[in-house]
């Protein structure tokens, strides 16, 4: 069981007022847990649960993660472990077409890198739906025997027909009262494979004049001839996850079963499902309650996973792992901490109405988190040559070079300093020079004085142009006594300052400069196709130059380039001698 995490200083929201008033209450004492998953049979005689209250995280493994995924995990795993229970991880496999098991690691992967596990007192609470088929296939065949469940053999399009509208109750099937002995045959031989997919469906029979369509006699089994990632063909027919997922909650002994807001609609058949289950005497009490808020809209993406899969296969982007993609996995390779998805997920907050969620905010817990970790480096991501002209009067030599160093974290000193070479020829941003520059450009231009970081001031003499008129070297004077950290340095006062790689020492790096994947905030609003709103600047490749203890830093290692922003070196292409630099985010503005 995960130690109980102190709430006096988390946000209070609906969830938490509902499990603090259910520890108050008394409701949920007497819950029974042997351990493991089990039905009433099993749980009589097992012991009281020894966690206070049970989530669960339940994605299906179709797909990798995204950052809606993200809030749903922070929520279920940190309530689990500020209130003294157990999240469980559990895979909802009961779709084998599109499932595999490179997206059930993915989803492992993904949980561990935000900080969570479902391991508690050295127990795994990792399960799979597929786990419970055969508990699943009993407890429909006792739907049947109670005369709450019958196979139908109409055609979809006759069940879709026969279904209703808003306005109008459903017709009922001519299957609907056939004897329970006749249903839990053709039950049977659905399970056996003698029956064509589309043939037949097992339904729960419950009110076809309901005003909520969910409740006119919903599927719950169907055919399905399709090898199960887990299972493989021992199964044909699999249950349906509004069916599978209210008995998997049961049985694992869930206390809180939060969902997003769809899921609404589908609440009062999951509890008509659980309080038939347990009259039949098949689920233990007391029985999950299920909890909805509001999914994650967050502009400039989109988190369907269809579309994301299309996305992929379409080659608009590099796989799932590609840094524009709202998954885990890209938001990871981008450069994202897992401590910035956790802080984005606390000041989001939980709520039952749906709102739209700047990326701002997200790119704010981001720098957020950050800021205080990620060392500093100096980076010219579009470089033009600057030459020191007296540089050899000053060194004594054109070729010496002096050693500079600058802190690895400004309001870190124990962290250390990094150090760098100045000399004769640098590298600065191609930006920096003006020939002639616009009001308020205190840079490099002709007679103008800046400081280099951490070095000298210099004076502008001039530029040199190729035979096209483009400026390919700018041309300056160091200006005697005014290296940083002198007694000079204060002598002379300027107005810029400009960031440099050293010729001598910088290494040639190439910069993934990543934007929003989607120009629109609100891509696939309103039914609209989504790609027509991609970026076709999402990715600009920049060939330049870092500092030397940049380049060796490992793959996966935050940076603060100054004056750029946030970068991370890419962790399947950086290498310390072909350094790859992914760009996470800029720089607040005006910073």
């Amino acid at each position: 069981m995960q130690a109980p995490d102190s709430t006096a200083s988390k946000p209070s929201n609906f969830l938490r007022q509902i499990i603090e008033s259910d520890l108050a209450s008394g409701c949920l004492d007497g819950r029974r847990y042997a351990g493991v998953p089990g039905d009433a049979r099993q749980l009589a005689a097992a012991p009281l649960d020894a966690a206070r209250i049970r989530t669960r995280f339940p994605p299906e493994p179709n797909g990798y993660l995204h950052i809606g995924h993200a809030k749903s995990i922070c929520l279920n795993f940190g309530l689990a472990r500020d209130y003294g229970g157990v999240c469980h991880l559990r895979l909802d496999d009961t779709n084998p077409e599109k499932e595999d098991a490179e997206y059930v690691q993915a989803i492992r992967d993904a949980v561990r890198w935000l900080g969570f596990d479902w391991v508690a007192n050295g127990v795994s609470h990792e399960y799979f739906a597929s786990d419970y088929f055969d508990l699943m296939y009993s407890a429909a065949c006792a739907l049947i025997e109670s005369g709450m469940a019958y196979v139908d053999e109409q055609s979809a399009d006759a069940m879709r027909r026969n279904r209703g509208t808003l306005t109008e109750p459903g017709v009922d099937s001519p299957w609907r009262d056939r004897p329970a002995a006749d249903s839990l045959r053709r039950f049977a031989e659905m399970r056996d494979g003698r029956h064509a997919e589309g043939s037949m469906v097992l339904r729960a029979r419950i009110d076809m004049a309901s005003p909520n369509i969910n409740l006119r006699d919903p599927t719950i089994y169907r055919i399905k001839f399709a090898e199960h990632h887990r299972t493989g063909s021992r199964w044909c027919i699999y249950p349906m996850y509004t069916f599978a997922h209210p008995i998997e909650d049961a049985l694992e002994r869930i206390t809180h079963s939060i969902c997003t807001l769809e899921f609404e609609d589908q609440r009062p058949f999951y509890d008509w499902l659980l309080g038939h289950l347990a009259e039949l005497g098949v689920l233990a009490r007391p029985l999950p309650h299920q909890y909805e808020f509001a999914r994650l809209n967050l502009s400039y993406v989109v988190t369907s996973k269809r579309k994301l899969a299309q996305l992929v296969t379409d080659g608009h982007v590099a796989g799932w792992d590609d840094p524009r993609l709202p998954t885990i996995a890209g938001l990871r390779r981008r450069g994202y901490s897992a401590g910035a998805l956790r802080l984005f997920a606390e000041r989001i907050g939980v709520s039952k109405s749906d709102a739209w969620i700047d990326y701002a905010t997200l790119e704010g817990a981001l720098r957020d988190d950050l800021d205080p970790q990620a060392a500093r480096a100096m980076a010219v991501l579009d470089p033009l040559k600057l030459v020191l002209l007296n540089w050899d009067e000053m060194a004594g030599d054109a070729a010496a070079l002096e050693a500079c160093s600058a802190p690895v974290h400004p309001h870190q000193p124990e962290r250390g300093r990094r150090g760098f070479k100045l000399g004769r020829e640098l590298w600065i941003e191609r930006g920096d020079y003006a020939e002639q520059p616009p009001k308020g450009f205190f840079r490099l231009f002709p007679g103008n004085r800046v400081r280099l970081k951490y070095g000298y001031v210099v004076e502008c003499v001039g530029a040199l142009r190729d035979a096209d008129g483009r400026v390919v070297e700018v041309h300056a004077r160091v200006v005697p006594d005014t290296r940083s950290g002198t007694p000079g340095a204060d002598a002379v006062k300027v107005k810029g300052v400009i960031t440099w790689v050293g010729a001598a020492d910088g290494v040639a790096a190439e910069f993934r400069l990543y934007e929003r994947l989607f120009v629109d905030a609100q891509p696939d609003a309103g039914g609209r196709d989504f790609l027509a709103s991609l970026n076709p600047d999402s990715l600009r490749v920049a060939q330049g130059w870092i500092e030397p203890a940049a380049a060796a830093a490992r793959p996966g290692t935050s940076f603060q380039f100054e004056r750029h922003g946030y970068f991370v070196a890419d962790a399947l292409d950086h290498a310390a001698a072909a350094p790859v630099f992914n760009r996470t985010t800029r720089l607040r503005s005006g910073v």
